[in-house]
Order: C-alpha cells, then structure tokens, then sequence
C-alpha cells in the first residue's frame, strides 16, 4: 500500500547543535497507527515535525501525499485559548479554513461529544481538568477530519488512570475514521497498546534501532495488557531501546 508521508534517509541539523536526527528513514500507510520510542534527544519530536510539514530535513527526501488541512497536530500541552470555550477552541481551526461560524460551531459541538464531553461546551480552559483540556485538544484535531493525526507525547502529564482512558478514547475515536497515527511516547506499555507497530530510535542523532510489531487487532480488547503477545511486545521494544540507547554515534 502506497504511504501518506515518508522520510527517506532525512537528516536534520541544528545550527550549534549538530545533528539531531539521522540518517532515517520512515513511512506510514493509511490507516496505520505506529508509534515513535527512543531515548530522550533520539529526535522523535522532529521526525513528528518532518511528517507534519512544519519544517524540512536538511538532507535526504521527505514525500507528503496529504492535501491542505489533512494532518492534524496534539501536542504534549494541549495548547488552548484561555479567553474560548471548549466548543469555540474545537471550532478555531475550521473557522480559519474557510467554514462559516454556525457551521464550525455545530461541527465542533459534534466532535466534542464524540471525546465524551458533550456537557463541557461552554467550559473555559481554566475550567478544565487536564485529562478534559487534553480531550478538546483531540476534538480540535479530529474535527477537521484529518488523513494524519500526530500526537506528540499528549498523555505525558497526565496520571496513568487518565493516560489509559485517553489511550482507549484515541483506539475508538480511529476505528471511527481510521486515520493514519504516529506518535511519540516514552512509554514502552503505551507504545505496544496502542500502536500496530513500533519505531525505536537510537540516541540523537536518532536513527532506527529496530521494528517490532505488535500482535492483536485494534482497537485494543479489554484484558490485552494481560495477553502474553502485549508482555512479550513490551519486553522486545525494552530490549530495542536498551540496544539503541549504546548505538555508536
């Protein structure tokens, strides 16, 4: 199946910085959910930064089979308006495209009840709880109907209860649409629940330590944290990132 977005031995280097990523290479199919690992400064968020188009590598091809306003962005902060309710912060991004206001508003009000918070429309994000301004973030991306959805360590602070419902939320909210998923965890549990493959990077300058992919369908059954194929997952991907973590630069 042809990919949506592919990287082709990319590097990228920083002024002062150096390196921070490759030589490396990555594509995604659609509908297809994989997650990015490594250890911290391994460029996981600018590979996130590649495949959204938000800058180009330095060296080496990046191909991107999306039209305009078919790749959506959650980042770690869900990066809200304060002064907007939930429904007017959903409803920003398709009011800049072009949808008239009541349009946009309707549509945001059906993507918010589809994250569960249909009684949420009128809360402020100081109102919030961040598991909820974190599930505005994910309306926001979804309302617009995207080919590609990033998420870049959305769940990071959020306590485990909450990260594994907004996992489960993430599981259903695909099957609905099936967008293509990349994001990037630090969570070895979280990457083999949620992804159908997993990319562990080496340490920065981040190149590809390994695949693994995960065994099951998705979305996810209740009990698979249980399964022996999500432990042996866990431990292969845990293995990949100790390997990667003492690749020569």
């Amino acid at each position: 199946m042809a990919s949506i977005v592919a990287l082709e031995q990319v590097e990228v280097d920083y002024p002062g910085r150096g390196r921070a990523l490759g030589p490396f290479s990555f594509s995604v199919a659609p509908g297809e959910i994989v997650a990015l690992v490594g250890p911290s400064g391994s460029g996981k968020s600018t590979a996130l930064r590649l495949l959204a188009g938000l800058e180009d590598p330095t060296r080496g091809d990046l191909e991107r089979n999306l039209g305009r306003g078919e790749t959506s962005v959650v980042f770690q902060a869900p990066t809200l308006a304060p002064w907007l309710s939930a429904q007017a912060n959903v409803a920003l991004p398709l009011e800049l495209s072009g949808i008239p206001k009541a349009e946009a508003l309707a549509q945001a009000g059906a993507a918010l009840d589809r994250v569960g918070l249909s009684s949420a429309w009128a809360a402020r994000p100081a109102q919030l709880s961040g598991g909820m301004a974190m599930r505005v973030s994910l309306a926001r991306a979804l309302a617009t109907g995207p080919k590609l959805l990033l998420l870049d360590e959305p769940f990071a602070a959020l306590d485990e209860i909450t990260r594994r419902t907004l996992a489960d939320d993430v599981l259903a909210l695909w099957s609905q649409s099936r967008p293509a998923i990349v994001f990037v965890t630090h969570s070895v549990e979280e990457a083999a629940y949620m992804a159908a493959r997993v990319v562990v990077l080496t340490k920065g300058p981040g190149r590809v330590a390994g695949e693994i992919a995960i065994p099951g369908d998705l979305p996810r059954p209740r009990a698979f944290r249980a399964t022996p194929g999500f432990r042996q997952a866990a431990e292969d991907i845990s293995a990949c990132l100790a390997q990667g973590a003492e690749a020569v630069s």
